[in-house]
């Protein structure tokens, strides 16, 4: 299998995971690593001396490891949210694949300067939504495609997980915590709209029209701070301006409605809270579990596990009995080797850029929307009304469109 060479930037904490799971796969050669922080950049470069037996090129200056000459294919953007935009559209401007990690963008017109650099350079990009392929969710995608829900009529998902610890790590450029400090905002739609809008076709015949948020009084933060930090602590009497929870409320163009909410600054178990109900069934992801008209008996549940051997996603039955590895699941393995599948066939990514800037657009957008008093918020077409008559994705085992079985007999790519 051809080996794909590319770049990483960005080598905090995640930056670091994904570099130690791209070492280790095979097919792929880490050309140069990137990060502000000079002892992060020398770890990687550590890493990847201790894994090729000789040093990789390092610099603190992002846009000279895309600049650079190096034979590097793709690159893997790692850094604050902020800069994901930016630097994915440096990267395409180089001629290089940009896969770029997940988070809100810091305005639409940043979201409309991606799409751009997409159109006009003619290379991909990909934000790295992994929750697209963990394991529950494609194997609902599958039952959708086959048609077990009916037709889909309203979804739900949340980022709900306790992150208050974040703030013990602010010394440290914290993304996160300085979100929590400056916006009030839906800050991280992507893990729950991601799967939603494989669900809904969006982009695809389908769009996301408006959007309405609103949000909680904030007090989690701040009560945590005072117990664990002290009340001495110069974040006890910061002015904390994102909300503890934030519900969004989307309008889809074929009549569908969509929930997000974001929890993390309480005390809570984690939870996506994915639901999706069609006009034969319903499947709730905190039960694990589903109703199926015509199947499943009575009003009762069912456990999804009964659903498995019928139903999972080809793509993990084929992944398991592979080289595949952990990462969130399993999750994180697949939405690499769907980038790099693309990478190396030289075709579009099953996530592209006009669904990137739709999933990072929602994060700014419900912003506007919390700030005007809950007023809708139109959300744009970043296809320019392409998706009407949009031609079908690339045919791969990864793809997010369609789920084609005889792929996956012919397939040697996991």
């Amino acid at each position: 299998m051809k080996t794909v060479k590319m770049s990483v930037i960005g080598l905090g904490g995640r930056g670091s995971w994904w570099l130690g799971e791209l070492l280790k796969m095979d097919d792929v050669e880490i050309t140069a690593v990137c990060d502000k922080h000079e002892d992060r950049m020398e770890n990687g470069r550590k890493m990847c001396a201790d894994r090729y037996g000789h040093e990789v090129y390092g610099s603190t200056d992002a846009r000279e490891i895309i600049d650079r000459d190096d034979g590097a294919e793709a690159v893997l953007i790692t850094t604050y949210w902020n800069d994901h935009a930016p630097l994915a559209i440096a990267a395409m401007k180089a001629g290089k694949y940009a896969a770029f990690e997940v988070g809100p963008a810091q305005s639409v017109r940043q979201c409309w300067d991606l799409v751009r650099a997409h159109e006009e350079t003619g290379v991909p990009c990909m934000l790295m939504e992994n929750c697209c392929y963990n394991r529950e969710e494609m194997t609902v995608l599958n039952m959708i495609k086959k048609g077990l829900f009916g037709e889909i009529i309203h979804c739900q998902g949340g980022y709900q997980h306790d992150l208050r610890a974040v703030t013990n790590t602010m010394a440290r450029d914290h993304e996160r915590a300085w979100q929590y400090l400056h916006r009030n905002a839906e800050l991280y739609p992507t893990h729950e709209l991601g799967p939603i809008m494989t669900y809904l076709d969006i982009n695809r015949g389908n769009r996301l029209m408006s959007l309405t948020s609103m949000a909680s009084k904030s007090r989690g933060l701040k009560k945590y701070v005072r117990d664990h930090l002290g009340p001495d602590h110069p974040l006890a009497d910061a002015d904390i301006k994102l909300g503890d929870i934030v519900t969004t409320s989307i309008r889809c163009a074929n009549g569908e409605t969509v929930v997000l909410t974001h929890d993390t600054s309480s005390p809570r178990p984690y939870s996506r809270g994915g639901r999706v109900q069609g006009t034969m069934g319903l499947w709730m992801e905190d039960l694990h579990a589903l109703h199926i008209e015509g199947r499943s008996p009575g009003e009762s549940w069912e456990p999804m596990e009964k659903y498995w051997d019928e139903f999972e996603h080809p793509l993990w039955k084929k992944s398991r009995a592979g080289a595949f590895q952990g990462g969130h699941g399993g999750m994180d393995w697949l939405v690499m080797r769907a980038f790099l599948n693309a990478v190396r066939r030289k075709i579009q990514t099953p996530i592209d850029a006009y669904d990137s800037a739709t999933l990072m657009a929602v994060g700014i957008l419900s912003e506007e929307s919390i700030a005007t008093g809950s007023a809708p918020v139109a959300i744009p077409d970043f296809t320019d009304g392409r998706l009407v008559k949009r031609d079908p994705g690339p045919k791969s085992i990864f793809s997010l469109e369609e789920v084609d079985d005889a792929l996956f007999e012919e397939s040697d790519e996991t």
